[in-house]
Formats: C-alpha cells, sequence, structure tokens
C-alpha cells in the first residue's frame, strides 16, 4: 500500500503537501473520485485481483510454492516502483506518470488471460507491480496535494477508499466465472477492461494544471529521528498482511467452503476496507496518529492470527473483516505521521515507506508459499506474520510520547 496525508479534521496537518494556486474548475469531489478511481484500478484490481483468481489457476499449474514466486515478483515491481518513484524531479510529470502506470496496469492485468507459463505471470507481475506503486506514490501526492490546496483534505478519504472497492469488485468479477475451466482467463481479461476504463475515467477527473505539488523536496537533515522506526514499523506491516490478503481464498479452498464462500469473505475484505481510512482517521484524531496505528497493528494480528486457526466461512469471514478494515487505514496513518515528522521531504518519504512496506510484502508471499507446500497448511506462517504485526506496534511505542 502507501501513502496518504492531510487527514486531521483541519485538512492540512504538519508535514502535508501542498500545491501551487489551483487554476482547474474541477470540483474537489470530482478530483477526489480520480483517485478513487486510479486506487480501484491499480491497487483494488492490478494488485489484489490475483487473490480470487489463485484458486482457478491451480488447474494450470500454479501450485502453494509457484503462487507465492509469482506474488513476490509483484511484490519485487513494486518495491523497484516504489524507489523508481521516490527519485527527485518526477513531481513536474506526476499527473503523467500516474495516467502512463494506470495504463501499464491494466495491460499487464489483462495480459496474464494470455499465457500458461509462470515465468511470463512473473514477469507481468513484476511489471503490474511497479504500475501499481507508481500509481499509489504519484496519484496520492498529486490528489492530495490539490485537496488540501482547496481547503478539502478530508475528502483525502474517498480517495483511498477506492482500493477497498478495487477489491470488493475483484470478488463480483470473479465471482461469476467460478464454475468455468478457463475461468481466470475470463477474470483476468475483465480486470484489465475495466482498469483501461478507469484510466481514462481518472484522465478526465482529474485535470493537467495547478503546478507541481510542493513539499516534494526538503530538507532530509530535518526529518525526526522518529522516521526510521515508522519505516520499520510499516515494513513489518507490509509482510504482516499480505500473507492473508493474498492466500485467504486459498486458504477457504484448502476447506469446506464452497466457491461462493470464497468470493463472499474476499468481498469483505473489500467492503471493510472502503470507510477504514475515515474511521482510524477519527481514532487519530482523538487519540493520537500513532496509538491509532498500534491499535490498528493489533486488531490485524489477531484477524492474521484467527486466519491461522479458523476451519469455516464464518471465522474467515471475521478474519477478512479484521484485514479489510485496518490495512488500508494503517497505511494511512503510517504515511500521514511519516509526513509530519518528514521536515518538508513529502514525495521523497513516500517513496521510502512504500518501498519498505514494498520489502516486507515481496518476501511474505514466497515464505507462506514454501511453507504450505513444507507442512500442508498456511496455519504457520500467517501466526508468524501476526507475530510480526505485534512487532511492529512495539516498534512504533515510543513514538506515542512526541504526541502526549
Amino acid at each position: 500500500m502507501g501513502p496518504c496525508c492531510g487527514l486531521r479534521n483541519s485538512g492540512k496537518p504538519p508535514g502535508a503537501l501542498t500545491s501551487g494556486p489551483m487554476r482547474s474548475d474541477k470540483s474537489p469531489l470530482a478530483i477526489a473520485l480520480g483517485g478513487f478511481l486510479a486506487l480501484a484500478a491499480a491497487m483494488g484490481m492490478g494488485r489484489f485481483l490475483y487473490t480470487p483468481a489463485l484458486p482457478m489457476m491451480a488447474p494450470a499449474g500454479l501450485g502453494p510454492a509457484e503462487a507465492g514466486l509469482v506474488a513476490s515478483a509483484n511484490f519485487a515491481g513494486y518495491l523497484a516502483g516504489a524507489l523508481a518513484a521516490s527519485l527527485p524531479g518526477l513531481s513536474a510529470h506526476a499527473r503523467g506518470l500516474m495516467l502512463g502506470a494506470l495504463v501499464a496496469s491494466g495491460v499487464t492485468t489483462a495480459a496474464m488471460a494470455g499465457t500458461g507459463s509462470i515465468w511470463i505471470w512473473a514477469a507481468l507481475r513484476f511489471g503490474g507491480g511497479v504500475a501499481s506503486a507508481f500509481v499509489l506514490v504519484m496519484a496520492s501526492s498529486l490528489i492530495v496535494a490539490r485537496l488540501n490546496a482547496k481547503g478539502r483534505g478530508a475528502l483525502a478519504a474517498v480517495h483511498f477508499a477506492g482500493v477497498g472497492a478495487g477489491i470488493a469488485a475483484s470478488a463480483l468479477i470473479a465471482a461469476p466465472f467460478v464454475a468455468g475451466a478457463e475461468a481466470w482467463r475470463q477474470v483476468w481479461l475483465t480486470g484489465g477492461a475495466l482498469s483501461l476504463g478507469a484510466a481514462a475515467a481518472v484522465a478526465l477527473l482529474v485535470p493537467g494544471d495547478g503546478g507541481a505539488p510542493r513539499g516534494a523536496g526538503g530538507d532530509a537533515r530535518r526529518r525526526s529521528p522518529g522516521i526510521w522506526r515508522l519505516v520499520l514499523a510499516y515494513a513489518a506491516l507490509g509482510f504482516g498482511y499480505v500473507i492473508t490478503a493474498t492466500f485467504i481464498v486459498a486458504i477457504l479452498r484448502d476447506g469446506p467452503s464452497g466457491r461462493i464462500g470464497e468470493m463472499l469473505v474476499w468481498l469483505v475484505v473489500g467492503l471493510a476496507a472502503i470507510p477504514s481510512v475515515w474511521f482510524w482517521s477519527r481514532i487519530a484524531a482523538r487519540f493520537g496518529t500513532v496509538r491509532a496505528y498500534q491499535a490498528a497493528m493489533l486488531v490485524e494480528a489477531a484477524g492474521v492470527a484467527l486466519s491461522a486457526v479458523a476451519s469455516g466461512t464464518v471465522a474467515l469471514a471475521l478474519a477478512a473483516a479484521a484485514l479489510g478494515g485496518t490495512f488500508i487505514g494503517l497505511t494511512a496513518l503510517g504515511l500521514q505521521e511519516a509526513a509530519r515528522r518528514a521536515g518538508g521531504d513529502g514525495r521523497a518519504v513516500m517513496g521510502l515507506m512504500t518501498a519498505a512496506f514494498g520489502l516486507g510484502q515481496m518476501i511474505g508471499p514466497a515464505v507462506a508459499g514454501w511453507m504450505r507446500d513444507a507442512t500442508g497448511s498456511y496455519a504457520g506462517p500467517s501466526l508468524i506474520a501476526a507475530g510480526v504485526l505485534v512487532g511492529g506496534a512495539m516498534v512504533a511505542a515510543p513514538l506515542a510520547r512526541d504526541e502526549t
């Protein structure tokens, strides 16, 4: 996941990005909806469509270890994209890079249907990961900057709700095809087509004027030392959420639930994710960002642990709600606090945090796939992930004192 800032009641917290004078007549809601569609396409579809499609691809030769390899390729691309997106000099081209990455995300998603080679799948998922990271960093810095400049920073919650909506859509487009022998090809083609349509809508909703966001540079020497604790906690989040987020449908496939149950549980993840940024930003406004971050990490850890020991659809639906209701809110809280501590180095710290997250989530699926092959269960890696989430909450604990 990725960046978020500017969600406090004032709409412009310390360290949030700002931008130059707006010359666009687009309403703040239209801009927020453009961001919503961008994240729905690049993250909800481009990243998370793999989860409901994965069990359907098993007959094509995608076993647990291979599935982990392909997922890790996506996250390796995400890590590479996050590092590239943080390079200096890109802010002036944020909109063009965002739109180009959206098209690339749609094309690589659709192209998954055209091959049965694990290595080509891995290459496509790597490319899709690069694209999703570029969309996340460029869209979030651009959209949040423009909303803050218009005094409507709270609408950033609409922007980030796009991830949850995209996840819910991925469940819905997978459900009608679950009975077909080649269903997974139809799922990838449909997801790619919807993503390309969303890219066209984003081009209309997010204007090209207004100048590049300020705050993309800044003096790194002004960063709070606590930023490195946030980076480590963010990496823990990447590892901690990703095993359940990648394999929860496969976990259901291993159990007694039917295929409709699989899609319903994945739908719960998306629906719970939609209001999560709004909810956790309200908690942060009352108790402080770091305390809210810790609480959300512990709730997510409980959900991930439940997915390790649950054996039925209802229990896994509860685990899905805990996952969906926290992981996007956590990315928002982490980046909001990082922006406050960045000393003006907004986009660079977004790239650093996103890269740390990407490193954590790149490791998780490969470990989980290997352990599933070795033990016959996802319980072991899921419990490890829950422990990593608890560790991330503990790493962040000293930062709460700065908020008192």
